[in-house]
């Protein structure tokens, strides 16, 4: 009995520490994927910083240092930057 105790305890402690921070943040980064919009300053996986021209269901296109543009998968995304 007290095995099946220790058990559940460990897989409880494995669920609460492990496990439920991760669900919750991959949430926001799905929601954070499915709210971009043009005009976004954003900044991929690999550091590239730009502001996003023009968007559909899974890439986007960057626009770096004002006149290079660039095509992206949307899950390439790291994070959004905007300065307000």
């Amino acid at each position: 009995m007290e095995a099946i105790i220790m058990l559940v305890l460990m897989f409880a402690i494995f669920y609460f520490l492990l496990i439920r921070p991760q669900q919750k943040k991959q949430k926001q980064i799905t929601q954070m994927h499915s709210n971009l919009q043009k005009g976004d300053r954003i900044v991929t996986i690999g550091g590239l910083h730009g502001t996003i021209d023009a968007i559909d269901e899974n890439k986007l296109v960057i626009i770096v240092d004002g006149s290079n543009k660039l095509t992206f998968d949307r899950s390439a995304v790291k994070e959004v930057v905007n300065e307000d």
